[in-house]
């Protein structure tokens, strides 16, 4: 066979979760030996799916997915779940592998080498892989998650969402790694420089036919490839319905003519039937959520939250940090700093508003956005989630803050577990809406989330008049949103 023909093949492909969900409905694509695509769609349409049938975790309902005989794949998933929290790094790497692998250490410190996770300490590097997953950073966490999948040595490496809490240096590494991997590649990624920098092709998923459509080019290429066309039907569909009105009144005006004019008005009537079955059906682009505010409570009081100091981790250790820190209402704090140093730990400690150092106003009430969800209880409808911070419960209320993050009447009744992570974003943001917080804190915002609601987020964040405090690895998101003050954790305390 030869080497571009399709590795992997879907043929008429269906699935859907249940009878009122369908996410593929007669699919054909192909993705061949060596190709490095994008696969793109909207939140929740069922990108994470498709990995799951090209995997062979699910099985489509209907149609044919070829692979090419002993060809290995391997998905690094978007998350670690928090089963695989407790467990040594040495077990995590083990679970990857059906059968037992003696001596598999060597393979981890060669995979940790290249997502750039090794420790430079000889001290620390003795129990490194001993250590809990769960005591790694969010981006720590990344790299472990990559390494997870590259430490089978597969034909096909599926990425979701690879670039999530990762910083510059470690989205740098990756881009290289992947632009120098000779194997097949396939990410689903919102973040355009990274997918831009050495992906040739794209998968997109059109939630409104449930098809798969397959682009040459890079991510940015295809946009605009699809915004044209949309323009472009739309045009012809405008002068279409310009010709029906016309021979519309020209039909009526020859019919009251009677005689041999009926026959002229039978004509135009037949061509305004010719006119509407050659109007397109014009392709509906991901929708965006609407503009959105999150209003602190009444009451905020002028300085929401003093820090006297914090902890951050340096050559794997804490070390306390002593600061002299104000937030005061209408205040906007960044903290930055590299992967591993604190930042979410540091976060986790000040939304509970009982950290070491830390004192919140009496009566403020804290929102916090966790980047994995955690604070939000899975076991929950996404209706129980939000009436459950409302001060007052009015259920047309909820539906309409809702509404605007495109929760519909079926996402709304679906347990929180059961949500893509980028449904569960939007979830975490109408929660901020309904909790109505004075001090808002936000760790990685953007991870997740469809690029079309991107801007929408940063404009409510920089009109934000509560006290809040970010943590993003997104320099042009951030260049949106207002700061008035910045905590770098790698430069205090040296």
């Amino acid at each position: 066979m030869s080497r571009n023909a399709g590795l992997i093949t879907f043929n008429s492909v269906s699935y859907e979760h249940d009878s009122t969900k369908p996410i593929l409905i007669g699919a054909n694509f192909s993705i061949r030996r060596g190709a490095k695509m994008t696969l793109m769609g909207q939140n929740g349409a069922g990108k994470s799916t498709i990995f799951a049938l090209i995997s062979g975790a699910l099985k489509p309902d209907s149609g044919d997915i070829n692979i090419m005989p002993q060809t290995t794949i391997a998905v690094s998933r978007q998350v670690i779940p928090q089963s695989e929290m407790a467990l040594t790094m040495r077990a995590f790497f083990e679970k990857r592998f059906a059968e037992k692998v003696y001596d598999i250490d060597p393979k981890i410190d060669e995979v940790l080498e290249v997502v750039n996770l090794s420790p430079s300490d000889p001290e620390v590097s003795k129990g490194f892989k001993d250590r809990l997953i769960g005591s790694f950073s969010g981006g720590q966490q990344a790299r472990l998650l990559l390494a997870s999948a590259l430490i089978e040595q597969p034909d096909v490496l599926l990425l979701d969402e690879p670039t999530n809490n990762l910083d510059r240096e470690g989205i740098a590494h990756l881009t290289e790694f992947l632009r120098e991997y000779r194997k097949t590649v396939v990410v689903i990624s919102h973040d355009a420089d990274f997918l831009n920098a050495f992906t040739q092709g794209v998968l997109y998923l059109n939630t409104q036919t449930r098809t798969v459509e397959q682009y040459d080019g890079n991510y940015n290429d295809v946009v605009l490839e699809i915004a044209t066309r949309v323009e472009k039907e739309r045009r012809k569909n405008a002068q279409l319905e310009k010709e029906i009105r016309e021979n519309k009144e020209k039909a009526n005006f020859f019919a009251n003519k009677g005689g041999g004019m009926r026959l002229v008005a039978k004509r135009m009537r037949e061509k305004v039937d010719e006119y509407e079955e050659n109007k397109v059906e014009v392709r509906k682009e991901d929708r965006t959520i609407r503009p959105f505010s999150i209003p602190p409570a009444s009451g905020v009081p002028l300085e929401v939250l003093k820090l006297s100091s914090y902890k951050v981790i340096r050559n794997h250790k804490a070390k306390d940090v002593e600061c002299d820190l104000s937030l005061k209402r209408g205040e906007h704090l960044q903290i930055i700093g590299p992967n591993g140093i604190g930042k979410t730990t540091l976060l986790e400690s000040l939304a509970s508003g009982h950290a070491t150092g830390e004192h919140v106003s009496p009566g403020v009430t804290i929102g916090y956005y966790r980047q994995d969800f955690s604070n939000l209880d899975f076991d929950q409808t996404v209706h129980e989630c939000l009436m459950s911070v409302m001060k007052k419960k009015v259920e047309e209320d909820m539906r309409s803050t809702a509404a605007g993050f495109l929760i519909n009447a079926d996402v709304i009744k679906t347990r929180i577990g059961l949500l893509s992570e980028g449904q569960k974003g939007l979830v975490a943001f109408a929660r901020l809406v309904l909790l109505e917080p004075g001090l808002l804190i936000l760790d990685e915002p953007t991870n997740h989330i469809n690029f079309r609601h991107i801007p929408v987020i940063a404009e409510a964040l920089n009109n934000y008049e509560g006290a809040m405090i970010l943590v993003s690895h997104v320099p042009e998101f951030v260049s949106q949103i207002r700061i008035d003050k910045v905590l770098d954790l790698d430069k205090k305390g040296k």
